[in-house]
C-alpha cells in the first residue's frame, strides 16, 4: 500500500476506510477476498487513482469486476505502487550512504589540507634551525603524517563498506523489479512484462522479424465453475508450465489476464512458432489432469492461439489486435488449434 493508506488502516479512520471499500464492493456485487479487499481499499482511501478511474471505466462499460480482472488490475496498478515505494526506499537508503561517504571524503580532504600546510610551514622553518628545533619539526611532522594515514585508512574502509552496501541495494532492486514483473501464480512475466517487451520489439523500423502468439484456454470458465477456482488454478500452472519451456530468453511468455497468455518469437518465422505451439497444444491435451486434493479426473484441457506476424511499421497494438483476431478465429473454428493471421498487405499470404 502507498504511505497515505498505510497510515489510515493503522488509525481511527481505519474503520470507515473499511466500511467504504466494503460498500463499494457489495454495491458492485464483488466478492470481499483478500485481493479484492486490498484493491477496494486503495480506490476508498484514493478515488481519483488512476485504479479508481479504470475501476469506473470498466463499471461504466457494463464490465463485472471478476476475479480476472482483479488480479489483472493488481497486476498493473498496486504492484507498480509497491515498487515504488520499494524503489523510493532503496533510494533513500542509497542516497544517505553516498552522503555519508562524501563526509568521509571531505573530511580526508580537510586532512590532507591541513598537512600540506605542515609540511609548507616546516619548509620554511628548515631555513635556519637547530637540532632540538629540527627533532619537533620532525616530531610535528610525523603527527600529521600518521592523523593523514588514519583518515586515509577511515575512507578506505568507509568506501569498502559504501560498495558492499551499494551491491547489496542494487541486488535489491534487481530482485524488487523481477518480482514486479512476474505473475505471482505462474511465475510467468506478467501483463506490464508483456507490454513492454512488446513495445520494445515494435520500435522502429529496423526490419527486425517478431511473431506474436496469444493463447488462451479452452472452456476455462466452466471448468472454474465446475472444480472451483483452486483447481483453476492448478490447470493455469500446469499449462503455464508447458509455455515456460518453451518460453526461455530471448523468448518471453507471460500470463497477458485470467486465462490468456502471450508469447515473443525475436527472429523467429511464423511456419517455426505455428509448429512449436501445435507441439505445446498437443502435450497440454494429452494429459489427464488430476484434482489434487481427490484425485479425481478432471479430464482435458486444451489451448487455442493465434499468430501474427509483425509488419513493417506495425505498433504493438495492432500487431496484438492481429494475434488476438486469429485467436478468435481459432475458437470460432472449434477451439484446441492455432490460427496464424493473414497478411494486411496486399499479395503476401501468412507465413
Amino acid at each position: 500500500m502507498n504511505n497515505d493508506i498505510e497510515v489510515s488502516v493503522r488509525s481511527p479512520n481505519a474503520y470507515t476506510l473499511a466500511q467504504e471499500a466494503i460498500r463499494m464492493m457489495e454495491l458492485h456485487d464483488v466478492w470481499p477476498t483478500p485481493l479484492n479487499y486490498e484493491i477496494w481499499l486503495y480506490v476508498a482511501g484514493d478515488p481519483e487513482s488512476a485504479l479508481a478511474q479504470e475501476i469506473r471505466r470498466l463499471i461504466g462499460s457494463g464490465e463485472k469486476i471478476t476475479e480476472e480482472i482483479s488480479e489483472s488490475l493488481a497486476s498493473k496498478f498496486i504492484t507498480r505502487m509497491k515498487l515504488n515505494d520499494e524503489v523510493r526506499d532503496a533510494g533513500l537508503k542509497l542516497t544517505r550512504e553516498l552522503a555519508s561517504v562524501t563526509d568521509v571524503i571531505t573530511e580526508a580532504q580537510k586532512a590532507q589540507k591541513v598537512y600540506n600546510q605542515t609540511l609548507l610551514g616546516a619548509k620554511d622553518s628548515m631555513a635556519d634551525v637547530d637540532a632540538a628545533r629540527l627533532r619537533s619539526l620532525v616530531d610535528t611532522l610525523t603527527t600529521a603524517t600518521n592523523k593523514v594515514i588514519d583518515q586515509h585508512g577511515q575512507l578506505e574502509t568507509r568506501l569498502s563498506e559504501s560498495s558492499r552496501e551499494v551491491a547489496r541495494l542494487r541486488k535489491h532492486l534487481d530482485q524488487v523489479r523481477m518480482e514486479a514483473m512476474t505473475d505471482a501464480l505462474t511465475n510467468l512475466a506478467n501483463r506490464k512484462s508483456f507490454d513492454e517487451t512488446l513495445d520494445k520489439h515494435c520500435e522502429g523500423d529496423d526490419g527486425n522479424v517478431v511473431t506474436l502468439a496469444v493463447l488462451d484456454i479452452d472452456h476455462f470458465k466452466r471448468f472454474n465453475d465446475t472444480w472451483g477456482h483452486q483447481t483453476g488454478d492448478q490447470v493455469l500452472r500446469y499449462v503455464a508450465s508447458v509455455l515456460s519451456r518453451m518460453g526461455r530468453p530471448p523468448r518471453l511468455a507471460a500470463r497477458y489476464g485470467g486465462e490468456e497468455f502471450g508469447m515473443i518469437f525475436p527472429n523467429e518465422s511464423m511456419a517455426s512458432v505455428e509448429r512449436l505451439l501445435n507441439e505445446a497444444r498437443q502435450e497440454i491435451a494429452s494429459r489427464v489432469l488430476k484434482r489434487r486434493s481427490t484425485n479425481e479426473d478432471l479430464g482435458t484441457v486444451t489451448i487455442s492461439a493465434g499468430i501474427a506476424q509483425r509488419e513493417f511499421g506495425e505498433d504493438a497494438f495492432d500487431l496484438l489486435d492481429r494475434a488476438d483476431k486469429a485467436l478468435y478465429q481459432s475458437k470460432n473454428n472449434g477451439r484446441n488449434m492455432v490460427t496464424c493471421a493473414a497478411s494486411t498487405r496486399k499479395g503476401v499470404n501468412a507465413a
